[in-house]
């Protein structure tokens, strides 16, 4: 065999695999195999079910769970996560609840960070030295809220292992899966939950976070699992607010079309930014079925992106984008997007309520952050600092990344939190931004 034919039915062979291979679904351990299977009926928070796994944190007792959430569009949804709390007898007013929205894991059913060997653990990252797993999992400062007697709940987010679409940084949606996971927390009998709840969350948790905090009507509703929960603080860490950019603008084509050309500008410098805007894409459609993907991609965009995001995590998914199309990536994409005014309309009704928070939020961020704009945070807090609200925004010492900000900024915020569980009023955050040491 020539050796020039020998390597075009090698690249055959490799292209026919990966096509092949991307169109198997995601395998996944029982427990989400059966959930999937169940239908989203009950009561929002509700716990339809459950399964006790092991922890090595000291003292700590852990389960996965499946609860009863809701979309943007008020439609039934499963959401799976973890429970960890402290073993032992809690005092009569039970014990506070630390509700952790995790950052971006990507967007097929095997994404869920509950779903790894052992996800009762504290955060460990990907990206940093000693991360040791394809993904980011774990619950920051889980060993030092267990030993505050704190119970942890941490939501996979719709779509990351209960079956459904994920609704990629819809905000709106995963604000009510971290919302919902206080709820499944408190109606669990055995870890002696009370109605008092902190929410911290990370890049995609952190725009869940701060939704959340504006979610006042949905934190209040009764007939749910738990009515009557209450928020004591939001910690946002590196936190996204897509809708901002367009707060207090007229919404007609050319806004629209402004606010994509600056989404395109910043999201496609690189095939792992990419990765994140085509996603985002893809979970706003999923969030809107009347949108179609066609609108921003090609054909053959459409067919890849649909094949690689159900079925493959954000560093696979990212890997395999580089793999195919190499630099060629942008050639998934149209030239010029069409139907730009019904996508920014979306965009704004999963974005992040424009109204008053129901409790302080705190604000981390670093300056060498190149994932999420530190200027979103920024327009979100004077937006909500003029709505009444006080919220406090904390440029981290030094020169942080995007990923160095979950451990840089824990020694500076799990004071906030203990001050807020303790009843003790924060200073106005508003009236200045404030640069740590």
């Amino acid at each position: 065999m020539p050796f020039q034919f020998q390597q075009a039915f090698v690249a055959a062979f490799i292209f026919t695999s990966v096509s092949f291979s991307a169109l198997a679904q995601p395998a996944m351990p029982p427990f989400y195999e059966a959930v999937t299977k169940l239908k989203a009926e009950g009561k929002l928070g509700q716990v339809i079910k459950k399964e006790s796994i092991k922890t090595n944190i000291p003292g700590a007792q852990a389960w996965r769970i499946a609860y009863i959430s809701s979309d943007v569009s008020n439609r039934k949804t499963i959401s799976t996560g973890l429970i960890v709390a402290p073993i032992g007898k809690a005092s009569s007013e039970g014990r506070p609840v630390m509700a952790w929205a995790h950052g971006t894991t990507g967007t097929a059913q095997s994404c869920g960070p509950s779903q790894v060997f052992n996800p009762a653990v504290d955060l460990n990252e990907y990206f940093l030295v000693g991360g040791n797993s394809w993904t980011d999992y774990g619950l920051p400062n889980l060993e030092t809220f267990i030993k505050e007697g704190y119970v942890v709940v941490a939501t996979d987010y719709q779509g990351l292992g209960g079956g459904g679409k994920h609704q990629y940084t819809v905000a709106a949606t995963q604000s009510q899966d971290l919302i919902n996971s206080v709820r499944a927390a408190h109606s669990m009998i055995e870890v002696s939950a009370s109605k008092k709840a902190i929410a911290y969350g990370w890049s995609q948790g952190g725009g869940a976070v701060i939704a959340a905090a504006s979610q006042k009507e949905y934190i209040t509703q009764t007939g749910t699992a738990a009515d009557g929960i209450e928020f004591l603080g939001f910690v946002a860490l590196a936190p996204y607010d897509t809708g901002i950019s367009l707060a207090g603008k007229k919404l007609d084509v050319d806004s629209a079309n402004q606010l994509f050309t600056g989404l395109n500008d910043v999201f496609t410098n690189n095939i792992f930014n990419f990765t994140h805007f085509s996603m985002n894409l893809w979970g706003t459609q999923a969030a809107f079925p009347s949108l179609s993907l066609s609108d921003f991609f090609t054909d053959e965009g459409v067919k890849v992106l649909n094949d690689v995001y159900s079925n493959k995590c954000v560093h696979a998914a990212s890997d395999t984008l580089n793999f195919v199309f190499g630099e060629k990536y942008k050639s998934l994409m149209k030239l010029q997007p069409s139907n730009t005014l019904a996508w920014a309309q979306a965009m704004v009704k999963g974005s992040v309520l424009p109204a008053k928070p129901v409790a302080p939020v705190a604000i981390y961020w670093g300056t060498a952050d190149t994932v999420v704009p530190p200027p979103m945070g920024q327009a979100y807090r004077q937006q909500m600092c003029g709505l009444g609200g006080n919220v406090a925004r904390f440029q981290l010492p030094g020169q942080q990344t995007h990923f160095t900000t979950p451990p840089v900024a824990a020694p500076h915020y799990l004071p906030w939190i203990k001050d807020r569980i303790a009843g003790k009023v924060p200073e106005n955050g508003c009236l200045s931004e404030i640069v740590l040491k």
